[in-house]
């Protein structure tokens, strides 16, 4: 593959559109809304705002509701939104009277979609409607008086219900609980004056005043007094529990509302204490009055800004979700003063009052506000239904203006193992700036305590607006409501699709192959995928959202940013700054922490899953070809995981095709490389940057980056173990890269170790490992051991392919010389010798194994005789082959047949083969005579007592071949085989007969195989000198001159005794014609003395001249005597022992007659008796 540095001059990284990295964003949903009528002269603003299926209802200060309908988008086009014309415009009925000179106007607008009706509280008096017209219900009623209205339900599900949904309105002197449906029916009261704030989960409702939160048991009329708004109010009674039930509600006021019986249930409420301040129940009867209820949305500015104030500790708790027993016992209540008796206090030392706000993130919590002034920080507390404070607080930089809770789907934005209360808090505030207070969205990750953002308003104004301006448009508010949108994110589907990477190539052949297998139907492929992307793309990025903000005349959607946009936002701001060296390490850094930051994360989307698999690819893209082209492997690759790497899913060829050594191995198929589009403009950027390790640095230099290299090879080695992965794209180019580069890399490796010291290296036993195991890049893998002449390696990646042909073929290569740098091929002959022997081929074995033969003999011969083959060939097939192609390793096999297998049945040619070799030498060559016959006067001239002629010459043997042949020939010769071997006696003779002089072992031995006993003696005698095989020739009876070492004659091979006598006499004669006078002597007398019961005393005495003189043979005599005597005495013993054997028959034959008495027989004349 070509280098991307050759495809065209480096430029600048191309910039995308910047996007934003905060947690949410802003989409308009309307813009400059016209509030009022025509010739209305009062500036009016949104004070309230509701979504209900299509229709958007609008409160204004004007006391008017704007009803606006949805117009769905072009569903062809999935980027674009709905659009809202203007329907109604309705002007709720509120008392004139009992308004100031600055009304709230609208305040509330409360749909009820279960039961098609909306509740509108307007200017203090609460109208009823019937959705979705809003034409008025229950007969135009009306409730004055009213401070807040909501409390609905927050564990309901959306199911309809059949009698109706409950919600609280909060009256001057009480609470009232009213279930909405046909009709709205009163349920019960509540003392509690002066609500300003609810939210209720089942029968517990958090509530609060002009001055402190309660928790209610809205069931049983138990109330748990909490902790005050503002923490300067010392007199707030918090953890105080008091009974409700028992104090006498006034009649209902006539207003349509008829009392439904309610649900009796005991329930208890845990008790709760704080560290805010407490104040007397007379003092905060007679706050609750009534008087200091301002407008909701009244805010006031400071220039000072405390500093912000950490989170306290988690409390325990927080997230079991517990809720109060049943039969939890309550404390006494303590003494109720009824309001009339109410002491009054002191007023408080605090001058500015704080709006309540109450949030319910989870089932089992409420999230409160408290504060000093709106110019100080707040605190969000989170309370569970027990009133206890559970997790940590919150700081806000400002007292909330408007406050929510956005719990969201636990997602992909939430780790593994998070809480499931985890999500976002959003708080509308004003923000400290240089150019004066600026109102912003504080966003706090609750799971998160140091995550803070801030959101900028996008206000319709310019910002160099004057704040009297600002505050004319209202605070910017905030609502969940009830009906979400789906905002689309096409940034998002613009980075996830994939898109075809393509490589240019300088070879003009690969390039036309290329082409040419990029036919039409590849190319429609192509194009069909590419249309199919597209297509993709448009379905991610859509965002649900239920957050709705407005201010002034304008109202936007307040969305999740995707995660995908955040992260890459942040990355891409990171990649602009590397390029600075002061900074490159600690952005580097980042980096890494948002690769660990996702590590653990869980997608259960497939927008999710892709965000999360680009960023994972993005991030480690980024950071291999920083650190490459760094030239810092230390610093760069001990700050890469191989776990993270692998994991991202990019594809290794991008990453391979950035280093130099790698980068030729980059396989591309004709369906080509597919990546997201997002990782194209990186890839490009890093791709046109010069290298710090270029092809030439990498081969001057082969110990550089040593570090790196490792890491890169044990990022191949992870990605080889993902083979049979069915979600591995592109399988077959993938591991055929892999697979190549690892190659690469190892024999680099490799290399360069062994031509330094010398010795296998760690990546040696890795490359073994790699070839055996297989690879997928099996042409590739040859030509790259050849390049590196790794001829022993390249033998491994045969046998892995089960190509012995190859296998033997690169053997006999690398053992006739040919360079194999690695050198790891030890005895190479007897490696093909074993290799041989595990192989069925016969056409290889005869080639290589006769190959084997021509070099080394003995190894040859063991390939066709050896037991432990899997291919057995016969004997007479082997020697015709040898003869052919080895001649010299016949003689070698024969002999492993007839001395290792025993096979008498070669004997005869392995004969011929001896002669050959000893009559060859002998006809050329006198000084082998010479050697002979010196061998013979050696022998003679050796004293009694000496070793035997065959036990001398193997003592005193010759180094030359024919010396060795000799020997074998003779142990041939002389009947080794036992005595069925025979061979063609008449050849062997006609051939030696002109050399018996110069063989005289060998005449001997054919003389007792033709029954020539007494010449055989005769050489023996006078030729050899050798008494001793003379004897044992007389033995044997002619048998064989070479019999075993040790071991008794068995009776088959012992001759008859009368046999051996007749030898013994030739033996006698031949000793008393030895010439030397005093031997004659000694060899006679020994020989009588020691085989005298061979003999005859008188043919004995009859041989030995009349001049000897008896002592000499007196040790025959004496034993011949004593032999007589033994015999004549044995005899006598005998014909004793017989006699009285017959006198013990015949006197056992007299008792059996006497038992048996006389027998009468009759005969014709008588009896006879």
């Amino acid at each position: 593959m070509e280098s991307l540095e050759t495809r065209e001059p480096p430029r600048k990284r191309r910039r995308k559109t910047p996007v934003s990295t905060k947690p949410y964003v802003f989409r308009p949903l309307l813009q400059d809304i016209a509030l009022a009528e025509e010739g209305h002269t009062a500036k009016a603003h949104i004070t309230c705002v509701e979504l209900w299926d299509v229709n958007l209802y609008i409160g204004t200060s004007a006391a008017e509701i704007l009803h606006y309908v949805a117009i769905p988008p072009d569903p062809d086009d999935a980027t674009s939104n709905p659009s809202y014309i203007f329907a109604s415009r309705l002007q709720p009925t509120f008392n004139q009277s009992s308004v100031g000179s600055s009304p709230p106007g609208v305040q509330q607008i409360l749909v009820l979609p279960k039961v098609t009706k909306a509740c509108v509280l307007c200017n203090g008096t609460l109208t009823f409607y019937t959705l979705p017209e809003l034409s008025p219900a229950f007969g135009n009623v009306v409730v004055p008086g009213c401070s807040w209205i909501g409390g609905e339900n927050m564990n309901t599900t959306d199911e309809p219900e059949e009698d109706g949904q409950t919600v609280m309105i909060c009256i001057k002197s009480r609470i009232r609980l009213v279930r909405i449906g046909d009709e709205a029916r009163k349920v019960r009261d509540i003392e509690y004056p002066s609500g300003l704030a609810i939210a209720r989960r089942d029968n517990f409702a958090c509530v609060a005043d002009a001055q402190a939160y309660a928790l209610l048991d809205v069931e049983n009329q138990r109330k748990i007094s909490l902790f005050p708004i503002s923490s300067l109010d010392e007199n707030a009674a918090a953890g105080q529990i008091e009974d409700i039930s028992s104090i006498r509600e006034p009649a209902p006021p006539t207003s349509g509302i008829t009392e439904a019986r309610g649900h009796n249930r005991s329930t208890s409420l845990g008790t709760f204490a704080t560290g805010l301040g407490r104040r007397s129940p007379q003092s905060r009867s007679q706050d609750r009055s009534g008087q200091n209820t301002r407008e909701p949305g009244f805010r006031a500015t400071s220039p000072l800004r405390p500093p912000g104030r950490p989170r306290s500790g988690s409390a325990t708790g927080g997230s079991s979700g517990r809720s109060p027993l049943p039969d939890k016992p309550l404390p006494p209540p303590p003494d109720r003063t009824s309001p009339q008796q109410a002491v009054q206090t002191s007023p408080a030392t605090f001058s500015s009052k704080l709006d309540p706000h109450i949030c319910s993130p989870t089932p089992n919590e409420f999230l409160l506000t408290t504060g000093t002034s709106p110019e100080e920080p707040g605190v969000g507390m989170f309370v569970n239904l027990d009133g206890d404070v559970v997790r940590g607080t919150i700081q806000f930089d400002r007292y909330p203006i408007s406050i929510l809770v956005d719990v969201g789907d636990q997602s992909a934005t939430a780790p593994t193992g998070a809480a499931q209360s985890g999500g976002y808090v959003l708080a509308s505030i004003l923000q400290r700036r240089d150019d004066g207070d600026l109102e912003v969205i504080e966003v706090q990750d609750i799971s998160n305590e140091n995550h803070t953002e801030y959101l900028d308003i996008p206000f319709p104004f310019e910002e160099n607006s004057s704040d009297s301006t600002r505050r004319e448009m209202g605070n910017a508010k905030l609502r969940n409501i009830l009906s979400h949108t789906l905002a689309s994110f096409p940034e998002v589907g613009d980075r996830l699709h994939k898109v075809r990477l393509v490589f240019p190539r300088s070879n003009p052949i690969r390039e036309a192959d290329i082409e040419t297998t990029r036919s039409a139907a590849n190319s429609n492929r192509e194009e069909k995928r590419v249309q199919e992307e597209k297509a993709f793309s448009r379905r991610l990025g859509m965002q649900p959202s239920r957050i709705l903000m407005w201010s002034g005349s304008s109202i936007w959607w307040l969305v999740r940013n995707p995660l995908v946009l955040r992260l890459d936002g942040r990355i891409d701001m990171i990649m602009d700054a590397m390029s600075s060296p002061t900074v490159a390490d600690e952005n580097r850094g980042e980096i890494l922490r948002i690769v660990a930051s996702i590590r653990d994360y869980e997608a259960n989307t497939e927008t999710e899953f892709l965000s999360l698999e680009y960023i994972r690819q993005k991030s480690s893209l980024i950071l291999f070809a920083d650190a490459l082209r760094r030239d810092q492997s230390t610093s760069g690759g001990s700050e890469l995981q191989v776990e993270d790497l692998v994991n991202s899913g990019l594809d290794p060829r991008i990453l391979l095709s950035l280093v130099a050594l790698l980068r030729e191995e980059v396989v591309e198929g004709p369906e080509g490389i597919w990546v997201h589009a997002g990782l194209t403009s990186t890839i490009e950027h890093y791709a046109t940057l010069p290298l710090a390790t270029s092809d030439n640095d990498v081969r001057q230099r082969p110990s550089h980056h040593p570090e790196w290299m490792n890491l890169v090879k044990r990022y191949l080695m992870a990605w080889r173990q993902r083979k049979g992965f069915g979600s591995i794209a592109d399988e077959v180019e993938v591991f055929q890269t892999t697979d190549a580069a690892l190659l690469h890399l190892l024999l680099h490796q490799d290399s360069h170790h062994a031509s330094k010291s010398g010795i296998p290296s760690l990546s040696r036993s890795e490359l073994y490992s790699l070839v055996d195991n297989g690879v997928d890049c099996f042409e590739r893998a040859i030509a790259l051991l050849e390049q590196y002449r790794r001829l022993y390696v390249l033998s491994r990646l045969y046998q892995n392919r089960k190509m012995a042909g190859k296998v033997l073929a690169t053997w006999r290569r690398i053992i006739e010389g040919e360079q194999d740098a690695g050198n790891e091929l030890r005895d190479g002959e007897n490696e093909v010798r074993k290799y041989l022997a595990k192989i069925r081929d016969i056409s290889l074995i005869h080639e290589y194994g006769a190959w084997l033969a021509r070099r080394n003999a003995v190894l040859g011969v063991q390939v066709f005789a050896e037991d432990s083959s899997r291919v057995k060939f016969a004997p007479q097939e082997v020697v015709e082959l040898l003869k052919e192609k080895a001649p010299e390793a016949v003689k070698v096999y024969l002999e492993h047949l007839v001395f290792g297998k025993k096979n008498s049945r070669y004997a005869t040619n392995l004969i011929t083969y001896y002669l050959d070799s000893v009559l060859q030498v002998l006809e050329t060559s006198d000084q082998a005579r010479s050697v002979l016959a010196q061998s013979y006067e050696s022998y003679r001239a050796l004293q009694p007592p000496k070793p035997t002629y065959r036990q001398f010459i193997m003592d005193n043997a010759v180094p030359e071949a024919w010396w060795q042949d000799r020997l074998r020939l003779l142990e041939l010769l002389g009947g080794s085989h036992g005595a069925d071997f025979s061979y063609d006696l008449g050849n062997i003779l006609r051939r030696i007969e002109p050399y018996e002089e110069d063989l005289v072992p060998e005449s001997i031995i054919l003389d007792g195989r033709q029954g020539r006993h007494q010449q055989a003696l005769r050489l023996l005698t006078h030729g050899l000198g050798d008494y001793h095989t003379a004897v044992n020739y007389c033995l044997m009876g002619g048998a064989s001159i070479f019999h075993p070492i040790s071991g008794a004659l068995t009776p088959s091979e012992a001759s008859m005794k009368e046999d051996q006598a007749v030898l013994f006499g030739y033996l006698l004669t031949e000793f008393l014609r030895i010439e030397d006078v005093s031997n004659r002597l000694e060899r006679t007398s020994e020989l009588l003395e020691r085989f005298g019961s061979w003999y005859d005393v008188k043919d004995v005495l009859n041989m030995i001249p009349e001049s000897w003189s008896v002592e000499l043979i007196s040790g025959f005599l004496i034993s011949a005597f004593r032999r007589l005597v033994h015999d004549r005495n044995e005899a006598m013993v005998v014909k004793a022992l017989s006699g009285a054997e017959n006198l013990q028959v015949a006197a056992a034959l007299v008792e059996k007659c006497c038992a048996t008495g006389p027998q009468v027989e009759e005969t014709q004349l008588g009896y006879r008796s």
